[in-house]
């Protein structure tokens, strides 16, 4: 079971914003969980009632949002991406739900408020699009039955596989992994099972290491199904996800063989981009001070500090 305790949920009040409300929300109920609902203004400009994040609450199906603890912020901001990490950090945020638009090919280039945010928060973050249907369903429960976790075996996949072997336990879904070689490694289909390969073998190796991955006990309760693929990671993930119906792709935030660490766009904000269903972006709980004076993105003032240091 992950501990999640506060949930942020930024949000620029629009209309589409309900969707992730909602995903929001059934998060913070299913982990008794405080929502956090954050507007971010630019500064100077006075916050009017219209623009207070609990009115989005009104929206929604009263039963999607009964019995759940919230607060609302309004705050000001020149970089909205860094304000969203640096409240994060404050308000000790476990998990941040945001949505983010699907941008024109030139605009894309530029990032996004939400690959911002899961390149600097102190969290793991789930990013999801006005555009992909609805997964929470009555109940206010989130229609969760098949989670995919890219696996490069490095630490922060790690940590995405936890996330989804937590997921896929409270929600009975199929657990499936997924490790992409690099284009040529061997010749072959482009994604394949090789139990009969030579023990060098690429596949046999990648698949050796997938089955090693996940403990033998959760075969017990839920059903695992290991991938190797050969090609470009974000384009065998994408693919993957749209055939087979995925409803949440885990990913860590930095990884050894998904070419991320130079650059984050290389794939994982492709994958956010273009991903058909939800996408966690996993990483380590960063909300110690040196983390946080260490991370030249986030800066906070004596006020914040002592807020800080008085829910720590």
């Amino acid at each position: 079971m992950i501990n999640i305790k506060h949930i942020l949920y930024p949000t620029d009040m629009s209309a589409h914003s309900q969707y992730a409300l909602r995903y929001a929300a059934a998060v913070a109920r299913a982990h008794d969980a405080e929502l956090i609902l954050l507007h971010c203004l630019d500064p100077g400009a006075k916050a009017t009632a219209s623009e207070s994040p609990g009115r989005l609450l009104e929206a929604i199906d009263p039963a999607d949002h009964e019995g759940l603890r919230w607060r609302a912020l309004v705050t000001h901001a020149d970089d909205v991406g860094a304000e969203i990490s640096r409240k994060a950090v404050i308000e000790m945020a476990d998990l941040i739900v945001m949505r983010s638009r699907r941008r024109p090919h030139r605009a894309a280039l530029l990032g996004s408020t939400a690959e911002t945010v899961s390149r600097s928060a102190p969290c793991s973050v789930v990013v999801m699009h006005d555009d992909e249907r609805d997964r929470v369903h009555a109940g206010s429960r989130i229609d969760l039955k098949r989670v995919l976790v890219a696996c490069d075996f490095s630490d922060y996949s790690e940590i995405a596989l936890h996330y989804a072997l937590a997921l896929a336990q409270e929600h009975q879904a199929e657990l499936h992994l997924l490790h992409v070689l690099p284009p040529r490694s061997v010749s072959g289909p482009e994604i394949a099972w090789y139990p009969n390969a030579g023990a060098d073998s690429p596949y046999h190796t990648a698949a050796r290491r997938l089955q090693k991955a996940v403990p033998a006990e959760v075969h017990l309760w839920c059903q695992v199904k290991n991938i190797v693929a050969e090609g470009q990671p974000y384009r065998e993930i994408l693919q993957y996800a749209e055939q087979n119906e995925i409803d949440l792709i885990s990913v860590g935030a930095h990884g050894a063989g998904f070419g991320m660490r130079a650059l984050f766009g290389s794939n994982v904000d492709r994958v956010l981009r273009q991903s058909p269903c939800p996408v966690l972006v996993a990483r380590p709980l960063r909300h110690s001070l040196k983390a946080l004076l260490r991370n030249a993105e986030i800066s906070i003032d004596s006020d914040e500090l002592a807020t800080w240091a008085s829910t720590t």
